[in-house]
């Protein structure tokens, strides 16, 4: 799997690679998107991982993160459930 990191402000991820994460058809990928169902965050890298990112993705109950490298490629996959309360990011990290 990789990343498409040609706008580092906006990385994209093929349907079909994200709607095999979450168990969708590829075809319901853009328009949950479109419609804040499937919600993401865009974490870059300093100091030793400088040049890595992680993609967090979430729909219904469960959370997918991607690490990948500059050019996008995908290091490592980690998926979890998550309940409700969980879905707000900003309480990820406190």
């Amino acid at each position: 799997m990789k990343i498409d990191l040609s706008d580092p402000n906006q990385p994209t991820i093929d349907a079909a690679d994200l709607a095999g994460l979450f168990d969708l058809d590829p075809s319901q990928v853009q328009p949950l998107m479109r419609a804040g169902k499937i919600p993401s965050r865009l974490e870059t890298g300093i100091d030793k991982d400088a040049g890595r990112f992680r993609l967090t993705f979430t729909y219904a109950n469960k959370r997918v993160r991607l690490s990948c490298d500059s050019a996008g490629n995908v290091s490592s996959t980690v998926r979890t459930p998550v309940g409700p309360l969980d879905l707000d990011y900003d309480t990820d990290h406190r």
